[in-house]
């Protein structure tokens, strides 16, 4: 069994009582001593802090960088501006989904941030690309983290350190100075609230947790917190809600392909699996859907969706699913047929036993991003 790599916060974790877990062979915090709950409901209500030093960040460098890229994401590459951020995907030959990941043009290269259970696979296919696109570079940034900040009181939080950060708006990014480092700043994040990610070298990367911790409402969070929040927001998470057996309509990700990439536009196809991703884009049969359970218990990941309440055969099953603490009930996510209508009930099969669930829109919480 291999080793378990560690981020540069790692003694952090350990100094805040952080409970640590293998994820995506990284040992990662899921929760500190205030709990799941609470950290949940902190970062909705004021600030909270995240290692996501585990995730990839990739540079891709060449003269013709985002159009070779986009021979491999479905997304507007090329019209990117210098200094914005985009959501793409990479996209199988059989149109399922390889991983999803941010894109950012900081001007002379691309900066990709993908999953971490995914960078050794991105970054191999990333290599092809390389190989045949002759000026095209691939270099894996090995000496930095990546810390996210998210919540109502991120930005008063980062502007004590960094006064610039407030002009950033929602997907911009840019490089920021603290204290003579710069800071690879992108005004995002993956918990529905107004935040940042902030890569930070590694040998700083302590010292700047500590300073936003030590900022009152600034509270540290972990794994358990971070899944709960993105499935409040409903957001898709990579090898749960999507992978390479799902394709982006079937996600409820076909947005991220735009008008210029989809049939008929100027720069249509040209990425694996088009044939068949953009035209199920117009009329998929399965689409990913929100959940409300009745009662209080949750229904987790791989339960069994039936239409009725006996017999039948199944119709989905669970991709997401668990408690809302800002809502304060159970949510899940499914991919289901796209004729159900929202607030149609199904049913889950809990312990031998179906339960009502009402499919509903998502997000489950409003958004607060800074627009």
């Amino acid at each position: 069994m291999a080793e378990l790599r560690r981020t540069p916060l790692y003694d952090l974790h350990l100094s805040l009582g952080a409970r640590m877990v293998p994820f995506a062979g990284w040992e990662m915090p899921v929760q500190y001593p205030t709990g799941v709950l609470t950290e949940h409901r902190h970062t909705r209500a004021d600030a909270g802090l995240f290692d996501v030093s585990h995730m990839g960040q990739i540079i891709l460098r060449g003269e013709n960088a985002a159009a070779a890229l986009e021979t491999l994401v479905p997304a507007d590459i090329v019209g990117l501006p210098p200094f914005r951020q985009r959501y793409g995907l990479f996209t199988a030959p059989d149109g399922g989904i390889l991983d999803d990941l941010m894109i950012a043009n900081k001007g002379d290269h691309l900066l990709l941030v993908v999953n971490a259970g995914r960078a050794e696979q991105d970054l191999a296919h990333l290599a092809q690309l390389a190989a045949s696109h002759p000026g095209i570079r691939v270099d894996p940034v090995e000496d930095r983290a990546l810390l996210a900040l998210q919540g109502p009181g991120a930005e008063r939080a980062f502007s004590w350190l960094v006064p610039t950060a407030p002009d950033l708006r929602f997907m911009d990014a840019s490089d920021l100075d603290w204290d003579g480092t710069s800071l690879w700043v992108s005004r995002s994040g993956y918990t529905g609230e107004d935040g940042f990610e902030i890569s930070v070298q590694a040998d700083r990367a302590e010292t700047l947790a500590r300073l936003l911790l030590a900022h009152d409402g600034v509270a540290p969070i972990g794994l358990g917190a971070r899944d709960s929040l993105r499935l409040e927001a409903g957001l898709p998470l990579y090898g749960h809600d999507m992978d390479e057996t799902i394709t982006p309509a079937q996600a409820g990700l076909g947005w991220s392909i735009p008008k210029i990439r989809r049939t008929g536009g100027a720069r249509a196809g040209g990425f694996p699996g088009a044939d068949i991703i953009l035209p199920e884009l117009t009329a998929p049969t399965r689409v990913r859907r929100g959940l409300r359970p009745e009662g209080r218990a949750p229904i987790r990941e791989g339960v069994t969706l039936y239409a009725q309440p006996e017999g039948g055969e199944p119709i989905g099953r669970v991709t997401s699913g668990g408690f809302g603490p800002s809502i304060d009930a159970p949510i899940a996510m499914a991919i289901l047929p796209a004729d159900l209508p929202d607030g149609a009930t199904v049913h889950a099969e809990l312990r031998g036993r179906r339960v009502p669930v009402t499919i509903v829109p998502t997000p489950f919480i409003k958004p607060t991003y800074k627009r």
